[in-house]
């Protein structure tokens, strides 16, 4: 195995008995990067220079007995709308072209203070939304890698880098995770920290992680959980113990249940038979969860929101800029700009009442699983596909995790989407890491 297929976990391993340096495990991403982005073009701004500088202060550091991070020497990845002081951060829009922040958000420095090396920053659609960027699909380059966080989906997927950042507002982790094969994470609304990262709804941004096990996932993940007083959905607690949890024997098999949601029908026929396929496998463990009929609305509560809150956090773009943003973005925020008072707080008071209704079902059930998209990347590099099977859980503000388990008719990644209680991260980790087993026979990653 060459040092960019490791793991996050292995290789800080390997630092930490010091089989390998950060500095050789950087240059080997950084290889790799040059021999496999050409085509991908997974990467909007890369300094190699200042990568390897990184790696070589945290090897002096642990050659002098200098304390070592739980992600020491590790390479990771950051969505292009994440602020950072040493990189540009341009949104994914020439609107903010040449843009240099002065100080790093939150999560950049959570990750630099657990011992990460920032290796560059990943693309993104155009303001996290839906206008594609440059990257493409690692298992076909003429499909989409999905949206908004592809580059970073595809930086992991592609064997880049092994840990990276995006987000989720709708579907802009799970759907890219899903499409390009690895793990994405998207944690309860609220656990991890948004000061410095463009904002576009406060009711929905999330911040996700992508990895290429469920392991890495909840190492970056607990790390990143911290309060904040500039992020008002933050709170003061103790950290969870994602890591050690996630790689633990549950107390007792868990049981999941299979939701087809409201959305059902626009799932793939393929992705239907998968499905199905996979709930059989399952057997005992696994049964039919109907959700009642106030779910059917939340993708329409979700919209509400969303566009409601893009005409707000973007109304300077659109009025300075208008020429320069794309026909949907600006048609999003032109819906958003109608959208009533009223209407807008019946939205955001409907995602206690689902979470209320959700109690109950993960009282008997460790998980939900339902597909994490309509089907396998599509074709063309015009569109990043649909979030349609997202948008329920980003609007409860639920955990979801999507699992690389699954193939489409195209010999194209399919993952398999988990859901947890809110607030509940680590269950929701533990049980999809024993479906990773289960299906896998262990061999995940």
């Amino acid at each position: 195995m060459t040092l960019f297929e490791l793991s996050a976990a292995e290789a800080i391993g390997k630092i930490r008995n010091g089989e390998i340096t950060s500095e050789e495990l950087v240059q080997a991403c950084l290889d790799r990067i040059e021999q496999a982005d050409g085509e991908i073009e997974a990467w909007a701004h890369l300094k190699p220079d200042y990568a390897l500088d990184q790696a070589r202060r945290l090897d002096d550091q642990r050659q002098a007995g200098g304390p070592v991070g739980p992600l020491h020497g590790i390479p990771v990845g950051i969505k292009d709308i994440f602020d950072t002081d040493c990189l540009p951060t341009e949104n994914g829009t020439v609107l903010n072209s040449g843009r240099q922040p002065m100080e790093d958000c939150r999560v950049v420095s959570l990750l630099m203070e657990a011992g990460a090396v920032i290796m560059g920053k990943t693309v993104t659609t155009e303001l996290a939304v839906y206008g594609p960027g440059k990257t493409k699909n690692p298992h076909n380059p003429k499909h989409t890698p999905g949206g908004s966080s592809s580059g970073s989906a595809a930086a992991v997927a592609s064997f880049m880098v092994p840990l990276a950042v995006g987000s989720q507002t709708n579907g802009s982790t799970i759907r890219p995770a899903s499409f390009c094969g690895v793990v994405g994470f998207k944690p309860s609304h609220g656990l991890i920290p948004r000061n410095g990262i463009l904002a576009q709804s406060h009711w929905l941004d999330t911040v996700g992680v992508f990895a290429r096990s469920v392991e890495d996932a909840a190492m970056i993940t607990e790390v990143l959980v911290a309060y904040d007083p500039g992020d008002k959905d933050t709170r003061a607690r103790p950290r969870p113990t994602l890591a050690k949890t996630a790689v633990e024997e549950p107390p007792m098999p868990p049981m999941l249940t299979f939701a087809k949601t409201a959305v059902w029908d626009q799932a793939d026929k393929e992705t239907q038979d998968a499905f199905v396929e996979l709930k059989e496998l399952l057997g005992e463990v696994c049964d039919d969860l109907d959700l009642p009929e106030p779910f059917e609305h939340a993708v329409e509560q979700h919209g509400k929101i969303m566009n409601a809150d893009l005409a707000k956090s973007f109304a300077g773009y659109y009025e300075h800029g208008k020429d320069k943003l794309t026909d949907v973005l600006k048609g999003m925020i032109e819906d958003g700009q109608k959208v009533t008072a009223v209407d807008y707080n019946k939205a955001v008071d409907g995602r206690e009442f689902l979470n209320d209704g959700l109690a109950g079902v993960f009282d008997r059930y460790d998980a939900i699983i339902t597909p994490a998209a309509v089907g396998e990347a599509p074709a063309g590099l015009d569109s990043t596909g649909s979030p349609i099977f997202n948008s329920l859980w980003t609007y409860c503000g639920t955990p979801a995790i999507t699992l690389p388990l699954m193939e489409g008719p195209n010999g194209l990644p399919l993952g398999v989407q988990m859901v947890g209680r809110r607030g509940d991260d680590a269950r929701l980790l533990r049980t999809a890491r024993w479906l990773m087993d289960r299906i896998t026979g262990g061999e995940e990653g």
